[in-house]
């Protein structure tokens, strides 16, 4: 699933929006790693359909394996989240592509992120 709910980094305007009653989440997006630019601060360049951004994969290393090239993975506000298989990657990606308005402000941000 591509929600990512109890987002820190946003919790402070999910309280404030509380009293507004506005319906909240954060997006995770699905991508694939093309390289590890760098390996010592595990960063890794991925593919968000045809954006390529620096992310964070260093989430991902608790098991030990980590992930590479050619892996899928969540992405949500600079770091992979979680490693999914292709299948959920195209599935979810659908899925968000259904959301419209809010998938398009989401790669629109993806697109101005910068990771170095």
């Amino acid at each position: 699933m591509a929600l990512v709910r109890g987002c820190m980094e946003v919790l402070d305007l999910a309280v404030a929006r509380e009293s507004e009653r506005e319906p909240f989440m954060c997006l995770a997006i699905p991508g694939q790693i093309v390289a590890i630019v760098d390996e010592s601060n595990r960063l890794a360049k991925v593919d968000v359909v045809g954006v390529q951004r620096n992310v964070n994969i260093g989430l991902l290393d608790s098991d030990g394996r980590g992930v590479g090239p050619g892996d899928w993975v969540l992405i949500h506000v600079g770091f992979a989240m979680s490693q999914i298989d292709e299948d959920e990657a195209l599935e979810t990606r659908a899925m968000l592509e259904s959301m419209g308005a809010d998938y398009e402000q989401e790669l629109e941000e993806l697109k101005t992120s910068v990771i170095e």
